[in-house]
């Protein structure tokens, strides 16, 4: 299997490249491209053909996306086209040459006003441009034709770069105490979780020979507020040497917080169909964290 990764300087992708070596020859292409990554403009529509005739893949996985969810309020031309129009292409250049696709989404596609974890068959209603985007990208994907699995997924994380842990982190070294949205609920889920369990699908699923396609949710189990996750890195940050003194973290509500971009209040989805389906183990977000917050402190 030659796999062709999009993407592969985010935060998922990064992990992606080590969990899929295994599945066979890799192809990693970037923006910028570094090294023997290629270069590519994915915002271009022929740069994006000629990377996959060129490349000539069985399996693509789209790690990229316009993920600035307030900036994406007024950059609607490229989250389009990283988010909508760009899964919808590599759709049709996979059914081209009969390959497959992995592609990830978002909770963002729901409208977050429920009270129980979202199936995949549950009705959509995104609330900002983002989720908008996403959602048009999950179509046109589907509507290409192409063997395809969308995965859904939430609260993404790692101990690379900008994201809640990091971030929560560097201020719980730089302030007295942290105000945290404790009204927003969700499953917080680490990179490299997503990345190991998309190597274990993808090496069981058989492309346009499965019958297994379509959406399924990827998240860790379990659910928690943003207070709830930022209280829970604190307390392990002091427990595994990350952090020399606790912070008291304090609970606020939304409304202290005004963004561009509407959040969804309730962010939870369920991840039954993907566990019984590929039998892959989805552990609870505490120790899906309690991991990787032992790797950052050895």
């Amino acid at each position: 299997m030659t796999v062709l990764l999009i993407g592969g300087d985010g935060q998922v992708g990064w992990f992606l490249r080590h969990s899929l070596a295994r599945l066979g020859p890799m192809v990693v292409a970037t923006r910028a491209g570094n090294g023997e990554d290629l270069s590519c403009d994915l915002t271009d529509v022929e740069s994006v053909r000629r990377l996959v005739r060129s490349t000539r893949p069985s399996l693509i996985v789209n790690a990229a996306a316009y993920t600035a969810v307030d900036a994406a309020e007024t950059d609607l031309a490229a989250a389009e086209a990283l988010n909508g129009r760009l899964p919808a292409l590599l759709g049709e250049e996979a059914r081209r040459r009969d390959a497959a696709v992995i592609h990830y989404s978002t909770d963002y596609v729901f409208p977050g006003g429920d009270s129980a974890p979202r199936k995949e068959t549950d009705p959509t209603g995104p609330a900002n441009v983002y989720g908008r985007t996403k959602l048009a990208g999950e179509q046109g994907l589907a509507a290409s034709g192409a063997a395809h699995l969308t995965l859904r997924t939430a609260w993404v994380y790692s101990r690379r770069g900008r994201n809640f842990l990091t971030t929560m982190l560097r201020l719980a070294r730089e302030r007295h105490e942290l105000r945290v949205v404790a009204d927003q609920h969700g499953s917080p889920t680490s990179a490299p979780l997503v990345a190991e369990a998309t190597a274990a699908i993808a090496s069981a699923w058989k492309g346009s020979d499965d019958p297994r396609q379509g959406i399924f949710h990827l998240t860790a189990s379990g659910g928690t507020t943003w207070h709830g996750f930022a209280s829970r890195i604190v307390e392990r940050g002091v427990a595994c040497g990350l952090l020399a003194n606790s912070v008291p973290v304090v609970p606020v509500a939304s409304a202290a917080f005004p963004t561009p971009a509407r959040r969804p209040t309730w962010s939870l989805l369920d991840n039954a169909r993907i566990q019984s389906t590929f039998a892959v183990t989805l552990p609870d977000w505490r120790d899906d964290l309690e991991r990787v917050m032992s790797a950052l402190g050895r």
